[in-house]
């Protein structure tokens, strides 16, 4: 059964909860390709990533999600891995894929992972794919990755349904998201990232926020405990599984056996 997973802080009264979690009443969560602030989002959000992402406390924070890798085998797997980046928790594998696969939306992130696959002489592929209609074959990857892509993707019940279809019965679903629409989440973005975005662009965050990220942490948690059965969850900085505290969850499911 389906564990209902529930978060107070986009509950709160609009004047609050719209600087932590953008105006999505206005928005909505479905992206205009020809908006204004979204084209300048598309040039800004490299440099986005870099400073505040990959350095300082960002990098920490990503790193506690990639922390549930080392209960994982990887050894002689053929893994998929979904929104790779630049690959940045290969320092936590426990052991090596047989072959490795990418694939994402940005050309740029897919060149980044490929990179350093070829660095360290893996067999890899690489798919540009903006839809819920994968171009690999049914059941044909023991584990797929995906750190800090779900909150990303609409439809998100499609994705999840097509992340199953290629995974073999008995492989495993492992990744990590944000705490989205949890309190600690938007404190910790209304003092980093909302500021670092108002001084260095004319981006209206209110706005990019529903569209980068249209799903809340709960919405996630369900939507892949409906398709797998979770195996293992990891909530940081604090162990009790309460978004609302946390920051970071990551997970491990299994695709059962039919």
């Amino acid at each position: 059964m389906t564990r209902h997973y529930w978060s107070l802080g986009y509950r709160l009264p609009p004047f609050l909860a719209i600087p932590l979690f953008g105006d999505r009443q206005r928005f909505g969560l479905e992206k205009n390709e020809n908006d204004p602030d979204w084209l300048e989002w598309q040039e800004f959000v490299q440099v986005f990533y870099q400073k505040t992402q990959k350095q300082g406390v960002g990098k920490i924070v990503n790193d506690a999600g990639y922390g549930i890798l080392r209960f994982v085998d990887l050894n002689g797997k053929k893994v998929l891995e979904v929104g790779p980046g630049s690959l940045p928790h290969r320092r936590f594998w426990n052991g090596k894929p047989v072959y490795y696969e990418v694939l994402d939306i940005r050309q740029e992130f897919i060149d980044q992972s490929l990179q350093v696959l070829a660095r360290e002489s893996f067999p890899a592929t690489s798919h540009l794919c903006s839809s819920p209609d994968f171009p690999l074959e049914a059941e044909s990857v023991d584990v797929i990755l995906s750190f800090y892509s779900l909150e990303h993707l609409s439809p998100l019940d499609e994705y999840v349904k097509e992340l199953k279809r290629i995974l073999r019965p008995g492989g495993l679903l492992v990744g990590g998201i944000p705490c989205e629409g949890g309190l600690a989440w938007g404190a910790g973005r209304f003092f980093t990232s909302r500021p670092f975005i108002l001084r260095n662009s004319g981006i209206n965050p209110d706005k990019i926020y529903c569209w980068e990220h249209p799903n809340f942490a709960k919405d996630i948690l369900q939507v892949v405990e409906s398709h797998f059965k979770l195996l293992r969850t990891r909530f940081w900085p604090f162990h009790f599984p309460l978004i609302d505290l946390n920051l970071i969850c990551s997970f491990i499911a299994l695709k059962e056996k039919r």
